[in-house]
């Protein structure tokens, strides 16, 4: 009986030292998984950052593009407001002189028709 009892007790043992085997091979492996993923996660987040910073780069060059455009077009219609006003100013005067050389006129015809 005893002879059995201790041979079902190595048995035992051996199937336990086995299964401990084996859960530690699944362990290693699970553990080796979880390091690949942190891994790849790890490369996937320093892409995105990447693209994201990359992203950012480009939006600010774009913004600074078109700031600078628009204070170009800002100066560029200043000044032909300034055009502008400086032309209506002209034609003004130049109205004022037609209309004194036109009464001038008007004054020479009269004393010539006298």
């Amino acid at each position: 009986q005893l002879q059995l009892t201790t041979s079902e007790n190595n048995e035992l043992t051996r199937s336990l030292e086995m299964v401990q085997h084996q859960l530690q091979e699944k362990e290693s492996e699970i553990k080796r998984q979880i390091s690949e993923y942190k891994d790849r996660l790890l490369q996937a987040e320093k892409e995105h950052q990447d693209a994201l910073t990359e992203a950012n780069r480009k939006n600010e060059v774009e913004f600074e593009a078109c700031h600078e455009k628009i204070s170009s077009l800002e100066h560029f219609v200043r000044s032909q407001k300034l055009e502008i006003e400086r032309l209506k100013s002209n034609n003004e005067q130049l109205n004022n002189s037609l209309k004194e050389a036109n009464q001038a006129l008007g004054e020479l015809l009269k004393t010539k028709v006298r």
